[in-house]
């Protein structure tokens, strides 16, 4: 299809994967573009970013004379209740039950002509619509089984009067993904056909990032996660759907691009670390200060006073992964090493829309191939990859900042590896260096560390991580509920016992003890077998011959915490992708 002087919308254009294909589109010279996400602001700071390109990179003769229009808010509802958050709705009854009704009612002309989906569509009757919002994450990470556990507690007591129970079960009810999606492609579809839309491209997600029931990514629940596998059954769920609606007589030509891989980046700076658009504020758990874990005695992080704020924020270096969040330089290697998400750029994701848009082939659409479509790792993020890690490194000596670890990336054992493995990178800095001490005295080095940098342990514990000191009975952390929310540890009740104790040490918290230096020193010796067995061999055998791993003056082997993390995911864990 020629795109010039076509009518594009694109939903969720102002993401980082929305953008790059904005951008791309205006090669072409669209008539009109029409940006909508998911607030006002976020369209119209798109728009003026897209305009600066234009100025920046288009000559006059052959500047695009693209008309920008910004549309803005929540697709998934009626437009009355575009602005509201899921709370007020939820906390509302008149809302409450339109939206159950839209979700879970038979699908009459009213709910489809009030969806703010069909408006958006009917005020500006586009020839294409690209589709790049999470859908599957939207949806999933609404947490159905928190929402049903919520229920089962008001069920076991019989408290069926509490004012809060109505507003329980509609939470529950509303969080059924697939009734939200199904409603969701009843809407598209007939939006589409009322107002003669030509294409609609979707790009979809196989929330993993391309990897398998072995990912090593959760949020400290069971591996593989409920509510990741969530999201990749929604994703799955929606690609099915569209290709129902693809061999459907009349409808648009349906098309969708699947990533498989991190999609990054959208730009490297240094600032305030934000999470769920909260700045993340410091914390500090002085030693002398630290939570008593008592054998048999139960534990409520409801109920502990612990943690002092320090009154300023964390800042640090970071890499913006657009809807993926922020992550430091550490958290970057580990998730983009070898054998893990890896990467894919938003750029590339552009090229191919735009290529499936005009008729080409990219076997990259997975409505015509399920099997040999999805868009995996690239050999140029793998090549601009270096650059990325060499900026943040740049922005570090520049800034004076480090950039370790935020837990924005999701699982609290990918955190608590960077930084115990950076613990031991300040103390002892190389492997061979850190096989020399005992795992006694090697855990006595590491607490020293964590006693006497306050800056490293207000790091940790104010991204939500604990330290467990050498002693294993003490437990330092800070009662901050936008950092340690959703840390099974904090969410209920639990009784103190070497089990679970065990459980959250693997798992969620950074851990001192000389047991779990010892397991560092056994996989360090694997890492220097690693590098005697590849000693010599110059043939593209080995992922990570003697040469990967970075050595210090007198060449013994540094230690590098994302990729010694991410090679634990990968050799260790065995949570390898096994297709790049």
């Amino acid at each position: 299809m020629d795109v010039r002087g076509k009518t594009i919308l694109l939903l969720g254009g102002a993401g980082q994967v929305g953008l790059a294909i904005a951008k791309k589109m205006l090669d072409e010279n669209p008539g009109k573009l029409i940006i909508s996400s998911l607030f006002r602001e976020e369209s119209e700071q798109a728009i003026e970013e897209l305009k600066a390109y234009i100025d920046r990179v288009f000559r006059d003769r052959d500047r695009p004379t693209t008309e920008f229009i910004a549309e803005y808010g929540n697709i998934f509802v009626r437009e009355e209740l575009v602005g509201k958050s899921r709370e007020e709705i939820l906390n509302t009854p008149e809302y409450r039950d339109k939206v159950m009704e839209d979700v879970l009612g038979e699908i009459t002309d009213e709910i489809i002509k009030n969806s703010h989906l069909y408006r958006i569509i009917k005020r500006h009757r586009p020839d294409i619509i690209i589709d790049s919002i999470n859908t599957a994450t939207a949806l999933a990470y609404q947490d159905i089984y928190s929402a049903a556990v919520e229920v089962k507690s008001y069920l076991d007591k019989g408290n069926f009067s509490s004012t809060e129970f109505p507003v329980s079960v509609a939470r529950l009810v509303t969080s059924l993904y697939i009734p939200q999606l199904v409603r969701h492609i009843q809407i598209l579809y007939r939006a589409m056909i009322d107002n003669e839309v030509q294409m609609y491209v979707k790009i979809g997600t196989t929330g993993t990032g391309g990897m398998g029931l072995n990912i090593p990514y959760t949020h400290g629940e069971e591996r593989p996660s409920r509510i990741l596998l969530s999201k990749s059954a929604v994703a799955g769920a929606q690609t099915l759907l569209l290709f129902l609606m693809a061999r459907t007589p009349g409808a648009p030509i349906i098309k969708e691009i699947k990533p498989a891989s991190l999609i990054a980046w959208k730009r490297i700076a240094s600032g305030e670390v934000r999470k769920h658009g909260q700045v993340i504020q410091r914390f500090d758990c002085p030693p002398d200060r630290a939570f008593e874990l008592k054998e048999g005695e139960i534990f409520d992080f409801h109920e502990v006073q612990i943690g002092e704020p320090l009154g300023i924020p964390l800042k640090a270096v970071f890499i913006d992964t657009g809807e993926n969040g922020v992550f430091s330089l550490e958290e970057f290697k580990a998730i983009t090493t070898l054998g893990q998400m890896q990467a894919v750029t938003p750029e590339e994701i552009a090229v191919n829309t735009l290529l499936e848009i005009k008729g080409g082939n990219t076997s990259k659409d997975v409505i015509d191939a399920l099997d040999g479509s999805v868009m995996g790792s690239t050999y140029r993020a793998g090549f601009l990859r270096k650059f990325a890690i060499k900026k943040l490194e740049d922005e570090m000596r520049k800034t004076g900042k480090e950039s370790i670890a935020f837990e924005i990336l999701g699982p609290p054992r990918l955190t608590k590896l960077i930084f115990e493995a950076q613990i031991l990178k300040n103390t002892v800095s190389t492997i061979e260096k850190a096989l020399s001490y005992s795992p006694e005295k090697l855990s006595e080095v590491a607490q020293r560390e964590i006693e006497e940098n306050k800056d490293l342990r207000s790091w940790i514990v104010s991204v939500g991580i604990p330290i467990l000191l050498s002693d294993g009975k003490r437990l330092l952390f800070a009662k901050n509920m936008l950092t340690y929310r959703r840390k099974f540890w904090v969410e209920k009740p639990w009784k103190v016992n070497s089990k679970n104790i065990r459980h959250f040490r693997h798992n969620e918290w950074v851990d001192l003890t000389p047991e779990n230096m010892k397991q560092w020193q056994e996989w360090f010796r694997m890492i220097l077998r690693e590098k005697e067995i590849s000693a010599g061999d110059t043939s593209s055998f080995f992922d990570r011959s003697e040469d990967f791993w970075p050595v210090e003056g007198n060449n013994e082997t540094a230690i590098d915490p994302g990729e010694i993390a991410g090679w634990i995911f990968t050799v260790v864990e065995k949570g390898s992708r096994m297709k790049d």
